[in-house]
């Protein structure tokens, strides 16, 4: 245990914990780039699934089939497949930009169910009443719904932000430089596994506690307007 606490204090250069606050950075920014983008399109989905008419009938498939398709599919065959699809269309991206279309992908999937369900929870009687007001399917969403069904959709979208912060590890497979990438580079470097990937794991851990404490405290908060 002593060589470990050794090990890790030689790590501790200014260089390496610049390297480190990289790739930091770079798991937060992931994240959260996926989860603000996804949900802007999220949304966007959720609401083209919850139309009716014949009319918007492809719109409604179109919305079903990626989110169903990005849903099922793992991130890193999606992290693959948006690797190779930029490589064939000849369009010279940096593995950053690979990864954030492919959490922006994932996001927008996850988040559109998280959306619609959250649309869906609102009682059928404040439909039929935007209805009777003759209030189009997006100012019922914009005046009636969605201030009601935020409440519905914040805990697990938070919860999402914090699963995404683990998956975005993944990017470390297309050399993102982001903190399991840090990890790897420290071992190529000569340290040990348990030193290189044990600070990788207390960083993580940094990260994701916090921010899970105040998705409980949120999700403690909300629950009461949720009940009544």
């Amino acid at each position: 245990m002593g060589d470990l606490f050794r090990e890790i204090w030689q790590m501790a250069t200014y260089y390496n914990l610049l390297f480190l606050a990289q790739g930091a950075v770079t798991t937060i920014a992931l994240s959260a780039f996926g989860c603000i983008l996804g949900g802007l399109f999220g949304t966007l989905l959720a609401v083209a699934r919850l139309t009716d008419g014949a009319i918007t009938w492809p719109l409604r498939m179109l919305a079903l089939i990626f989110t169903e398709f990005f849903r099922r599919v793992p991130f890193l065959v999606t992290l693959f497949l948006c690797f190779f699809a930029f490589q064939f269309a000849g369009l010279d991206v940096s593995t950053l930009t690979v990864g954030c279309v492919t959490v922006v992908l994932i996001g927008t999937a996850f988040l559109a169910e998280i959306v619609r369900a959250g649309l869906q929870s609102v009682h059928p009687n404040q439909w039929h009443a935007a209805t009777t007001m003759n209030f189009s399917l997006l100012q019922t969403i914009r005046y009636v719904i969605l201030p009601q069904a935020w409440t519905v959709i914040l805990p697990p979208a938070f919860g999402f932000f914090i699963l995404f912060i683990k998956d975005s590890a993944l990017a470390s497979q297309i050399g993102v430089v982001e903190l399991t990438y840090v990890g790897k580079t420290f071992s190529n470097k000569g340290f040990s596994a348990a030193a290189s990937f044990g600070v990788i794991l207390v960083i993580y851990f940094m990260l994701s506690y916090p921010l899970s404490r105040l998705g409980a405290k949120l999700e403690k908060k909300l629950a009461p307007s949720r009940t009544r």
